[in-house]
């Protein structure tokens, strides 16, 4: 059944890949009537195609025609830029009583111009025959996926040591590989922004190479034999695989959608269904992103459910990212209300404070007021106390949608998190650099909409959120964050880039009950908690001394305890020592016949 489930999965996947090169392409008066509402946009782009002799014309592939098509949008927009008369940022010469958006044509709009109008002038097999792709292409790997997974069912429940160390798929990345994918990866999107924003492309190269220097000068006098690597010596060849196309499914996503539009008319008739409106890419993105999580979900199911916890925590995520990340969305949408995740929280929610966002949220009624009021109160009174009584894992665990993916789809890769204190350093500098990042641009995109002033001590807001949408929003989030699941482990994202994880873990790291305590006299230092800790916390250190553990970037999964074969760990809620336990250690020192409380450390537990 295994060998049939992955077939079937291959031989969808294949076809799906094949969908981006079967494109033909044909561009009508109808399609741009339908597409571009704006009036003079749209009677500058007719112009413009037909000069170009792109309307009425067939294309066999996307790759001639959506060029194309994007130099002709590109053309009238600057005729319109012309024809406004641009004086210091500002137009002199719109038609009296048009909005100066109405007539002049943003970058936006450029790009949603060739993604919808590529998308409506799809011909041939995969528009007229989509229903029966859809089942050919998602059906059939979501087919394919389970059954590979029912088998898992009939093993023994626990955890297996077979072998994730040694498979093609979970083994990780040499040294070699490792590196090469991060500096390939980090270097493109530099060489992006910098076409996007030259200084602020230089500025983030600097901070960069700051807080590498001040890794290195921590750890300066440290014995390399310290150090801890997940790194094998050598490279599963589907896992980078896998990772490849991964990165490229994000980079086409983000920044070139023109490009799927075949992948997206799959799941038109859905979001017809749901919403009344055609499919984007972000809502194949939700649907997709829901599905992989179920279906992943299920896996977690078998392979945890010896654990009690772990089925109810998977089963949350699922019903979060299912119902408030997807469904209710949609359905709010078709309600003529704001499209709107309840569950997403500043500053991971990071547009939440843009103009067009509260606009929109105020001119929507009390509704609207009452999303904006939510999103206020649970980021400022929600966050602490939750944090105070759960500790991050309350969402971190159990309610994020991106946390959701990194324990579905990314468990199988969860334990090629690096352990070492070199990983560890760059992760505070990393995580908190972004949340301050996060907070400064929220700042200034607050200052424009009071003041409706843009520069703020020589920069401009508009081009700080710009910039933060690119290389934190996209880049880091979901290039980086997802498309790095078999080279670096699952939680990249959550462990280095998310600031509201930055939020949560300095409540949860000074004012939280939360805390995994450790029963040292029992441990037998297997290595099974550090192994498949995907935060990169090197569990045993802990648990051979009883000592607690309260790090930061801890999200209270409770995998470490699953796989416990003695019951070492156990996720506990406590009131008690909350000003006291997060200290470096508490153990017990005998000086001179004195005793002294988490003085030094010599490796002794709590009952030693």
């Amino acid at each position: 059944m295994q060998k049939a489930g992955i077939f079937l999965f291959t031989l969808a996947a294949l076809i799906f890949i094949s969908l981006v090169t079967i494109s033909p392409k044909k561009l009508t008066l109808a399609n741009l009537d339908e597409q571009v509402g704006k009036t003079y946009h749209r009677e500058m782009i007719k112009e413009k195609t037909e000069e170009a002799g792109l309307l009425g014309k067939d294309y066999s592939n996307q790759f001639e025609f959506i060029p194309e098509l994007k130099s002709a949008i590109k053309s009238a927009q600057k005729s319109l830029e012309k024809e406004a008369k641009i004086v210091d940022w500002k137009a002199t010469n719109i038609p009296e009583g048009v909005n100066e958006w109405d007539f002049r044509m943003g970058d936006g709009d450029v790009d949603a111009y060739v993604f919808s109008l590529s998308k409506a002038a799809s011909s041939g097999f995969p528009a007229k025959k989509s229903g029966l792709l859809f089942w050919l292409t998602i059906g059939l790997a979501v087919l394919g996926a389970i059954f590979y997974i029912i088998p898992k069912f009939q093993k023994e429940a626990g955890i297996q040591h077979d072998g994730i160390y040694f498979g093609p798929m979970t083994r990780g990345s040499g040294p070699i590989w490792r590196y090469s994918i991060l500096i390939l990866t980090i270097a493109g999107v530099l060489i992006a922004g910098y076409f996007k924003n030259n200084f602020l492309a230089v500025l983030t190269l600097i901070t960069g190479a700051i807080i590498g220097a001040l890794t290195w000068w921590q750890e300066r006098n440290l014995d390399e034999h310290k150090m801890r690597s997940a790194a094998p010596r050598y490279t599963g060849w589907l896992g980078i695989i896998t990772g490849v196309l991964l990165i490229g499914f994000y980079i086409l996503l983000y920044w070139f959608p023109a490009y799927i539009s075949n992948w997206i008319l799959l799941v038109d008739p859905i979001s017809k269904a749901i919403s009344g409106n055609p499919a984007s890419q972000w809502f194949l993105y939700g649907f997709l992103y829901t599905i992989v999580m179920i279906v992943m979900g299920i896996r977690m199911f078998a392979k945890y459910r010896h654990n009690n916890y772990q089925l109810v925590r998977t089963g949350s995520v699922l019903f979060f990212q299912t119902a408030f990340a997807f469904l209710i969305p949609e359905i709010l949408v078709r309600l003529n209300q704001p499209y709107f995740d309840f569950k997403n929280i500043w500053p991971l929610d990071y547009d939440f404070f843009f103009e067009w966002h509260l606009n929109t949220l105020i001119s929507s009624g009390n509704l609207g007021m009452f999303m904006l009021v939510w999103g206020i109160v649970l980021f400022v009174v929600g966050v602490p106390l939750f944090t105070f009584i759960f500790g991050k894992r309350w969402y971190c665990s159990w309610v994020c949608g991106c946390g959701g993916l990194a324990e579905t789809l990314g468990d199988p890769y969860r334990q090629l998190s690096d352990k070492s204190l070199r990983a560890w350093r760059i992760e505070r500098w990393l995580i908190h650099g972004v949340l301050v990042f996060s907070v400064i641009m929220t700042v200034m995109v607050l200052y424009t909409y009071f003041t409706n002033s843009s520069q703020i001590l020589g920069f401009d807001s508009y081009q700080v959120r710009s910039w933060y949408g690119f290389l934190i929003g996209s880049a880091f989030a979901g290039v980086v964050g997802t498309g790095f699941y078999p080279t670096m482990g699952n939680r990249v994202w959550c462990r280095f880039g998310c600031p509201l994880a930055a939020y949560l873990g300095l409540v949860q790291r000074f004012r939280s009950r939360f805390r995994i305590t450790t029963n040292g006299g029992q441990c037998i230092s297997c290595g099974n908690c550090s192994t498949y800790c995907e935060m990169g916390i090197d569990v045993r250190w802990y648990a051979q001394r009883g000592q607690d553990i309260v790090r930061s970037s801890c999200v209270g999964c409770g995998v470490c305890a699953a796989v416990c074969p003695r019951g070492v760990l156990r996720l506990e809620n406590s009131s008690m020592d909350v000003s006291t336990r997060a200290s470096e250690q508490r153990v017990l020192v005998f000086e001179e016949g004195k005793v002294v409380l988490g003085a030094g450390d010599l490796g002794l537990g709590a009952r030693d």
